[in-house]
């Protein structure tokens, strides 16, 4: 295994455009699948998130206001911000770390499919259960939460989140290089959960301490929500600018780290 899966990537393979996109598809495809059927995964990562939004948005406090915006309006966008989060941390750090235990990765790397396809189809994946996590919450807004959007407003609120998934899935690349297949799991817990409460994604950023907003600042999942806060008429305690310039270093920073967990891990095996 080991010595075909390192003669191999030297072999040049042609293959036409159409047939590349393919495979990428397929990849993408299956990838999901088996996200889907994995109730450890799906449960979690859409259960949760409109959990907290029906029992803290809309049963508690649907008739209160947060900056002039309803509570389950504004927390549609809070809690969404939540669920991309885990979409993107779970689909891909858990799965890649699970992968690396189980060798699943030599086996990809022994075989003629395109290298990047297994990465792009995580990603894929991720931006495709992060858009069901922001629908479904709609979807609750606006049948019990008295939440109503223009189309253009929900479109671009549904883009910013999905789009804005891409720096976690990036997050979860880095992790799962780095991470066991059985310690995955809780390192992104102690990194998913302390991250969304310091960013005000459980509690709104204003009525968090002074120390925990200077905090705030610094984290990811801070600018996206501030973000997708602007779409409903809140957020924007900085330029949308500045929010997307510290999301996509945020990104780059992590693929970096991502690399070196890939180049370390191709050393090991293949010298």
């Amino acid at each position: 295994m080991s010595t075909a899966a390192a003669v191999l990537p030297n072999i040049q393979i042609e293959r036409s455009p159409s047939h590349t996109v393919t495979i990428y598809l397929k990849e993408a495809k299956y990838e999901f699948l088996k996200n889907l059927r994995l109730r450890v995964y799906t449960v979690s990562v859409i259960s949760f998130p409109l959990m907290f939004y029906v029992l803290f948005g809309l049963l508690l406090n649907s008739k209160e206001m947060i900056g002039g915006t309803h509570v389950p309006t504004y927390m549609i966008a809070t809690y969404g911000t939540f669920g991309v989060m885990g979409a993107s941390l779970f689909g891909t750090a858990s799965g890649l770390a699970s992968d690396r235990g189980l060798g699943w990765l030599q086996v990809k790397r022994a075989s003629p499919m395109p290298p990047f396809a297994y990465f792009t189809a995580k990603v894929l994946v991720s931006l495709g259960f992060s858009a069901i996590v922001v629908l479904l919450l709609v979807l609750l807004g606006v049948s019990f939460g008295g939440v109503r959007f223009q189309l253009s407003e929900l479109s671009k609120l549904v883009a910013t989140l999905v789009v804005g998934s891409i720096p976690f899935s990036a997050m979860g690349l880095a992790l799962g290089y780095f991470a066991g297949p059985n310690s995955a799991p809780a390192a992104i817990n102690l990194i998913y959960l302390p991250m969304s409460f310091c960013s005000g994604l459980w509690v709104p950023y204003m009525f968090l301490p002074k120390f925990v907003q200077q905090i705030a600042l610094a984290l990811p999942p801070y600018h996206l929500s501030q973000l997708a806060l602007g779409t409903v008429g809140a957020g924007f305690h900085h330029s949308i600018a500045t929010h997307w310039e510290v999301l996509f270093a945020f990104t780059m920073i992590c693929l970096g780290v991502a690399r070196i967990g890939f180049q370390r891990d191709q050393g090991k095996l293949y010298g």
